[in-house]
């Protein structure tokens, strides 16, 4: 049976077969028995890995341990509110940092600490009042390439003038897109800025 560990973008964590590309955490969820309670976050820093790294091994959802969350592929991750770890994925999170910086146009040499992105990530991914996933309205032609938006209850991929149906076997056949139309994006905005500051999120085979 499918553990409770595969996030969707927008933000649930939902039991599913496939596995991902990539791995994260938000904190410890899980209790004692690997089952995920009420909370869906501890701690603003939200991050996502790589599923192997240095041979390390991993008991799942082990007790007393973060709850490992898998995702289909980077965009994805972000539209779920998940930054590349600054360890396992460096290489990835220098080229974020640096498409950040562009993005909410700092300085190319300025200080940017992972803690102070986490904190500006917080508060543009969840209400405060709620706790639900914050969305931004956007015309579709303004966002970059990787954004994720909702549309019917769906959560679908904007690429290359495109949009494509999200799900956790990968994405489907390409729909109708109006580049005037007016959608909610999932994925946060700073992620939004830092894409259009350089950033290309991975994406699975589309």
């Amino acid at each position: 049976m499918p553990r409770q560990n595969r996030v969707t973008p927008f933000g649930e964590i939902v039991a599913a077969p496939e596995r991902g590309a990539l791995m994260g955490n938000r904190g410890r969820l899980h209790d004692a028995h690997g089952r995920i309670g009420r909370a869906r976050w501890r701690g603003k820093a939200w991050i996502a890995c790589l599923t192997a790294f240095r041979g390390r091994r991993r008991t799942l959802m082990a007790p007393g341990s973060y709850t490992e969350l898998f995702f289909l592929d980077e965009a994805t991750a972000f539209a779920a509110g998940h930054r590349p770890c600054a360890e396992c994925r460096r290489e990835a999170f220098s080229r974020f940092a640096a498409a950040w910086r562009a993005g909410h146009g700092l300085a190319p040499d300025a200080p940017l600490r992972a803690p102070d992105i986490d904190a500006a990530l917080h508060a543009a991914r969840i209400d405060p009042a709620t706790g639900a996933q914050r969305r931004t309205p956007a015309r579709l032609g303004d966002l970059p390439d990787g954004a994720m938006v909702a549309r019917d209850g769906a959560a679908l991929l904007w690429w290359a003038g495109r949009l494509l149906p999200w799900s956790h076997a990968g994405y489907g056949a390409a729909r109708p897109a109006d580049p005037g139309e007016t959608v909610h994006a999932l994925t946060p905005a700073p992620f939004l800025a830092a894409f259009a500051g350089g950033y290309r999120p991975d994406v699975a085979h589309r």
